[in-house]
């Protein structure tokens, strides 16, 4: 086996090694997406707050709202990132999972407001989930390396980011073909999490591995209940 910084590289490890860290990993996952929902459910508790976010949805506010998550969020994963202390990592998780939460407060009370209910969101969540796996499949079917794809996700952020700024300066609706690209970046960012968690990634680090997967899967989620939205 290959230790890199003390660590064994995946890659390198047993099979019995691998199946634990790809059980701890998706635990992670599932634990964030459960600490998403608890704190989506704690926020929309206080009416303040819902209507606070509400209110940072319109013109140049939204920005402000975008860009303190990006702070929030960027500053969460590199905390994750960059130390390996578990505690240290389980509390940027938390922070990046409550970051999630806030910013959906406006998108799932329109949703469930203008639909009536929840059926909508759980029908998004079903394809999200679905998607997931079988995306995340693609990598443990083919054992390829999907690094390469890196600088095109890169570019197609930035592009994305561009795109926001350009319609909420001039106030231009995005429009569903604009969700629908922003799936297809998702899902080449779940491809790219989960290849670099097969050949990256330690055996212990399977809490920064979450992270990536658990921010591709929120990223997905979002659009894919915008569509659902535009269709309804």
């Amino acid at each position: 086996m290959e230790n890199y910084d003390n660590k064994i590289i995946l890659s390198q490890a047993t099979d019995q090694e691998r199946v634990a860290f790809y059980k701890k990993t998706y635990a992670h996952v599932g634990g964030g997406v459960l600490a998403f929902l608890f704190f989506e459910w704690l926020l929309f508790q206080n009416a303040n707050i819902v209507l606070f976010a509400l209110s940072m949805t319109q013109g140049y506010r939204w920005l402000l709202m975008l860009g303190g998550f990006m702070l929030i969020t960027n500053y969460a994963e590199s905390t994750v990132m960059r130390t390996s202390n578990r505690n240290t990592q389980y509390l940027g998780f938390a922070l990046y999972a409550f970051a999630q939460a806030f910013i959906f407060i406006p998108l799932i009370f329109i949703a469930i407001e203008y639909t009536g209910g929840t059926a909508l969101l759980e029908k998004a969540g079903i394809v999200t989930l679905g998607l997931f796996a079988g995306i995340s499949a693609i990598v443990f079917i083919t054992k390829k390396d999907f690094s390469f794809i890196r600088a095109g996700l890169t570019m197609g952020f930035f592009i994305a980011i561009g795109l926001i700024l350009a319609g909420v300066l001039f106030g231009f609706d995005l429009g569903l073909w604009f969700s629908v690209g922003m799936c297809a970046l998702a899902g080449g960012s779940i491809l790219y999490q989960t290849s670099q968690m097969v050949h990256k990634y330690g055996t212990e680090d399977y809490v920064p591995a979450a992270l990536g997967l658990f921010a591709s899967l929120m990223l997905l989620f979002w659009y894919v209940i915008q569509i659902f939205m535009s269709r309804d």
